[in-house]
């Protein structure tokens, strides 16, 4: 039996430059989709998914990100003296849902050199790596079909959107053979091909489960611009030595890190509140007619 994956690890040490000035003071993580940052349901779909141990990298300027997922003893005694119930158990239950752990990288030297901050954390065993600007609205199924393909295959598995042809550029497109279902073997990765050079209509996005053998991998590769170590140039190297999987999907995912993603996100989540979605939609229709949009 393979080994079960317990770790999620989050790389939050990005600058988010593309939410500037918003950024200036506050991490892009701390950002509000409707009630709540945009990395609390990264998290919270990690533990959806069973994974209770969370490290999260961050950089200077970013424990306030701490600060959020630790108790809070004066806040918690106030909504107790003020009978806020529920917002008492929400706070609480964020704080005990999993055991918190961060490691901060030094200097901005790529998602590769992030990820392999955790070699010391995650060991000899297999963990996820969730990246905080791919926020997923589904439940954790795509990170669930993951970590059951892990267990059946002991391999490496990589997140596959379906994209249309012109924003394949923006991204990793792996060349594939067909497994089951939506399982792949992935033989090799274009780094941000044109349409005619693509290999698939896949775009390599941001969860992955990883054997620890990825550490070895980020070993060997070599910096690029800027001094960079790129995850997708190890998972290139992984592939010459074990098979390296990818489960394809197509809807669910959100990237906020930019502001338009981040306002979809917000929409899509508020509306699928049961206390928010007639209002807040009469509203959105309202504005709709108004802005002579429909």
């Amino acid at each position: 039996m393979n080994p079960t994956v317990r770790t999620a690890v989050i790389p939050a040490a990005g600058l988010g430059t593309r939410f500037l000035p918003a950024t200036k003071a506050q991490p892009k993580e701390m950002l509000p989709v409707v009630d709540r940052p945009a990395i609390q349901y990264v998290v919270e779909e990690a533990m959806t998914a069973g994974l209770d141990d969370v490290l999260i990298v961050t950089s200077r300027g970013k424990s306030v990100i701490e600060d959020h997922f630790d108790r809070m003893p004066d806040l918690e005694a106030e909504l107790e003296r003020k009978d806020k119930s529920e917002a008492l158990a929400a706070v609480v239950a964020l704080a005990q849902g999993a055991r918190m752990h961060y490691v901060r990288q030094g200097e901005p030297l790529g998602l590769g050199h992030a990820v392999g901050m955790a070699a010391d954390h995650v060991g000899q065993s297999p963990f996820a790596v969730l990246l905080p600007d791919d926020l997923m609205v589904d439940d954790a199924a795509l990170l669930r079909g993951m970590l059951g393909a892990h267990a059946e295959r002991g391999a490496s598995v990589i997140a596959l959107k379906r994209v249309p042809s012109d924003e394949i550029s923006a991204y990793g497109c792996p060349r594939i053979e067909a497994v089951d279902g939506p399982l792949v073997r992935i033989h090799e990765i274009v780094e941000k091909p044109s349409p005619e050079e693509a290999p698939s209509d896949l775009a390599v996005t941001g969860r992955y489960v990883f054997t620890p053998a990825i550490f070895e991998a980020l070993d060997k590769v070599e910096p690029g611009k800027g001094g960079e170590i790129q995850l997708t140039d190890a998972i290139g190297v992984l592939s010459d030595s074990e098979p390296v999987y990818g489960w394809t999907f197509s809807d669910g995912r959100f990237d906020v890190g930019t502001p338009l993603d981040h306002l979809r996100a917000t929409v899509e989540i508020a509306l699928a509140r049961p206390e928010l979605r007639s209002t807040f939609g009469a509203f959105l229709a309202d504005a709709v007619r108004r802005h002579g949009l429909g």
